[in-house]
C-alpha cells in the first residue's frame, strides 16, 4: 500500500523499525516537556493521505507507556484528514516527561474501515449474555 506523506522543513519521516512491524512510528517535530497528570498535543511536522476505506490508529509506544507511564489520548485519523498529525500525550507518571525532537512519540497502524449501515430498531436479539457489562464474566 502506498501512503504519500509530506513534511515540515526539519520533521522526519514516520518510518518502520522492522520489516512486518504493525505500526510506523511517528516522531516530534519539537522538544517538549509533559509533567506529571498534564496532557500536551505533541506536533510531528507529517501530513499524509491515508487511502479511502482506510484509518490511522495511533497508539502508545510501549516503551514509554512501560517506563514512563506516557499514554496516547487521542488516535483516529480518517482518510480524508489533510491537516499536521497531532499527538495527544498524557503523563500518568510521577516525574517529568521530556521529548526531544525527532524521538518517537507513537505508532500509527493502518487498517481497513467497514462502514457500517444505522439502522434504528425497536428491540435487539437475545443473546446469552444480554446486558451483562463491567465484570460480568467474573476474574477467573
Amino acid at each position: 500500500m502506498r501512503i504519500p506523506v509530506k513534511i515540515d522543513g526539519g520533521a522526519k519521516l514516520p518510518s518502520y523499525a522492522h520489516p512486518g512491524d504493525a505500526g510506523m512510528d511517528l516522531y516530534s517535530s519539537e522538544e517538549v516537556v509533559i509533567k506529571p497528570g498534564e496532557k500536551k498535543l505533541v506536533k510531528t511536522g507529517t501530513y499524509m493521505a491515508i487511502p479511502e476505506k482506510h484509518v490511522g490508529l495511533i497508539w502508545d509506544k510501549s516503551g514509554h507507556a512501560a517506563k514512563n507511564a506516557i499514554h496516547v489520548l487521542a488516535g483516529v485519523i480518517d482518510a480524508g484528514y489533510r491537516g499536521e498529525l497531532g499527538i495527544v500525550l498524557k503523563n500518568l507518571g510521577e516525574e517529568d516527561f521530556t521529548i526531544e525532537k525527532h524521538m518517537k512519540v507513537a505508532q500509527m497502524l493502518i487498517q481497513p474501515v467497514v462502514s457500517a449501515n444505522i439502522e434504528e430498531v425497536n428491540d435487539l436479539d437475545d443473546t446469552a449474555r444480554g446486558e451483562g457489562g463491567f465484570g460480568s464474566t467474573g476474574t477467573k
